[in-house]
């Protein structure tokens, strides 16, 4: 007996394994002693037994044989073909597992490269990969071999679906020749899908690359901007050992001159007071001798001492009030030496460019009034009846700059009304000064942030409009533009500075200030000090 027979014969139903202490029913079924004992653990409803092979019913518990001879050539076996790795499919004609190398669909056996060059090599012969499941290379309706597929109904039939059955008079095709065809469909897919993975890697690489990017960027930032921190506390703790030098010094010239004036009256007071004791005594004398024969010209000289202390008490008034802390020197050091400061770590930073910026009246609306200034710009009810030039915006409340952009680094800030409807961005000179398409944002020429209402922000450009998750919170608006590196960049300026919004472009014009109002809006152009 092959030993694939004999191990199915050898084998539990219920593990499945190699008996391990086999036990016999009395309807003949043998299983592991342990097997069947769990099984039986929990009788059905009415309290019986089942056989697990046969269904066999017993209403009480079983006797469970013991079979000596049956577990002797359990464990001969057990030794004689130990447990191997799965091969996979094997083959049905070897004793021990051997792994297949094709499936025989007519004689449903799976074969050896040994048996195989034995099997017969006629074409009803159909060979295929290995395979444990035959079913489904046999027709269901049929149960004959699939040897053709059905392009109209896209399935493998078998030759009587293709002579009576329901695909008669279809559009077939051998299997080989239909496989064929779709492996070379499946082949283009793979092609595609292996160029768009590959552009997937290559995209992977840029993204990381530009991620080490951006981490070696922060950490130069970071360790940029700390040392201008440690910098600027070094200036700064140097300032304040000045500025506080400069007020001890004064306060030691003022000290000294208060302490001279101190020391002058107090002579005066020492002279005075013997002068008061001198006249006591005489007003005290009842000799009229003495009192008369005191010179006269000493009372007079008591006398005329009153008058003129009151002078000398006017020239010490403007003498303490000329003698105190020059605080406006102090001042002058203070800020002269915070503005160098400031200065320096401008430079130190590469700050953008604080941008002066007027508005031209010349593309102005007639729906617009512009200030003095021309700093300010705000919607009016009334035509404002200005020459019609190109220049002009004529179907919109909109203004330019004067100024344009077309390199470095640039920054202005702008004041906003709460109410009506604003905007403010970019537009390249030759953005359309009529039609919808003058409106800065809904063109591919201009860039633009408008508010509604002090309710919601949009950026639009090139007429896709995105509304901004959060509503205003200020009215006083940052403006950021790095020509080279294509970036434009709203901020609101609160407390903290929130950023809003960044363009990204490639500029190829020079860039105007744009701003737009509507329904009483106004805006105010800030200096950035």
């Amino acid at each position: 007996m092959a030993s694939a027979d004999l191990k199915e014969e050898l084998t539990c139903a219920i593990c499945p394994e190699i008996y391990q202490n086999p036990v016999t029913l009395s309807c003949g079924h043998s299983f592991c002693q342990e097997c069947i004992t769990r099984a039986w653990r929990t009788p059905d409803e009415e309290r019986r037994y089942k056989c697990p092979e046969r269904r066999e019913i017993y209403k009480t518990y079983p006797v469970l044989r013991k079979t000596r001879r049956l577990s002797n050539i359990a464990e001969i076996f057990r030794s004689t073909y130990p447990a191997e790795e799965d091969v996979g499919v094997s083959c049905t004609y070897c004793y021990s597992p051997v792994a297949a190398a094709k499936t025989c669909l007519l004689c449903e056996a799976s074969l050896c490269e040994k048996h195989l060059q034995k099997h017969s090599k006629s074409l009803e012969h159909v060979l295929t990969e290995p395979t444990a499941s035959l079913e489904n290379r046999k027709c269901s309706v049929h149960r004959e071999i699939l040897k053709y597929y059905c392009t109209e109904d896209a399935v493998c039939i078998c030759v009587s679906c293709n002579l009576a059955g329901e695909h008669r008079g279809h559009q077939v095709e051998t299997l080989n020749e239909a496989s064929e065809k779709k492996k070379e469909k499946l082949r283009n897919v793979l092609q595609k899908l292996t160029s768009t993975r590959e552009e997937t890697e290559k995209r992977v690489q840029s993204l990381q690359e530009r991620r080490r990017e951006v981490q070696e960027k922060a950490a130069g930032e970071m360790e940029r901007v700390a040392a201008l921190i440690r910098d600027i506390k070094e200036q700064l703790e140097a300032l304040e050992k000045k500025v506080l030098s400069e007020i001890s010094g004064q306060e030691e010239q003022v000290l000294l001159q208060v302490s001279d004036l101190i020391q002058q009256l107090e002579i005066k007071k020492e002279g005075l007071s013997r002068k008061i004791q001198d006249i006591g005594e005489l007003c005290n004398t009842t000799d009229p001798v003495t009192v008369l024969q005191e010179r006269e010209s000493d009372h007079y000289k008591f006398c005329d001492a009153e008058e003129g202390d009151d002078n000398d008490r006017d020239i010490d008034d403007r003498k303490l009030r000329a003698v105190d802390l020059d605080e406006g020197l102090i001042s002058v050091i203070l800020h002269t030496g915070l503005a160098g400061i400031v200065t320096a770590a401008k430079r130190r930073l590469d700050a953008p460019q604080a941008s002066d910026i007027l508005l031209d009246v010349n593309t102005a609306g007639n729906d617009i009034v512009v200030s003095g200034d021309l700093k300010t710009v705000s919607w009016s009810e009334i035509n404002q009846s200005r020459p019609n030039t190109p220049e002009r915006f004529q179907d919109y409340a909109q203004v330019l700059s004067t100024r344009s952009f077309s390199s470095g680094r640039h920054y202005w800030e702008v004041e906003v009304s709460e109410s009506g409807i604003w905007g403010v961005g970019m537009a390249y000179p030759s953005i359309d000064r009529s039609g919808r398409q003058s409106l800065i944002g809904y063109n591919k020429k201009s860039w633009s942030l408008w508010g509604w209402s002090g309710n919601q922000y949009l950026v639009t450009h090139d007429s896709k409009v995105i509304q901004l998750p959060h509503r205003p919170s200020c009215q006083r608006l940052g403006i950021f533009l790095d020509y080279e590196a294509g970036r434009l960049s709203f901020y609101e300026l609160c407390d903290p500075v929130r950023h809003l919004h960044t363009f990204t472009a490639t500029f190829t014009e020079p860039l105007h200030a744009a701003f737009g109002v509507r329904s009483k809006a106004w805006e105010k152009i800030r200096s950035w000090e």
